[in-house]
């Protein structure tokens, strides 16, 4: 009987400690973690990097950039291209934000060597690496539809060189008469 009696007891004080314990994690945490308070993300799509401090202090929030190689013609350069948590999305205070930015320009490419290939070789070359075909002028040479020298506005470049993506080549080819 005393045994059951010290048994009992102790069931009933470690029972009792393990719910206040539950009680006091359960609660502590809504506290903690800020249950239920939320915010929304605003639009940063389209905004300059210059901006951004300030719409992400007044919103209680935090960024980080993680991409911006990518250059795209529909938003200025070095303004937000997307944002992750989107726009609407309810985050919790000082929640990072991770911005893909627009590049100040075009990565450059290097011209590759076209000289003495076919014009039809030439356009798809350039074509396929980002560059935009120009115009295609003649002069006496031999090889008929070979190119024979490479323009960028204006000036005669060797292959090699480095230009914005989506440049204008103009080519020089042959037109087969001596």
């Amino acid at each position: 009987m005393f045994l059951t009696k010290v048994i009992f007891k102790l069931l009933l004080k470690s029972g009792t400690i393990v719910f206040l314990f539950f009680l006091l994690i359960y609660f502590g945490l809504n506290i903690i973690t800020n249950h239920n308070d939320h915010q929304i993300v605003p639009n940063l799509i389209g905004t300059h990097i210059k901006d951004l401090d300030n719409i992400i202090l007044e919103n209680k929030l935090r960024y980080e950039i993680i991409d911006s190689s990518k250059f795209v013609d529909n938003f200025q350069p070095l303004t937000v291209i997307s944002h992750i948590p989107s726009q609407g999305d309810e985050v919790k205070k000082n929640r990072k934000i991770y911005l893909t930015l627009n590049p100040s320009g075009y990565r450059k490419i290097t011209i590759p060597n076209l000289i003495q290939i076919t014009k039809r070789n030439a356009e798809t070359i350039i074509t396929s690496i980002g560059f935009n075909l120009g115009e295609i002028t003649y002069k006496d040479d031999i090889g008929k539809d070979m190119v024979l020298e490479i323009y960028h506005e204006g000036e005669k470049v060797s292959p090699g060189t480095l230009l914005p993506k989506t440049s204008i080549i103009d080519l020089v080819l042959g037109n087969g008469k001596r």
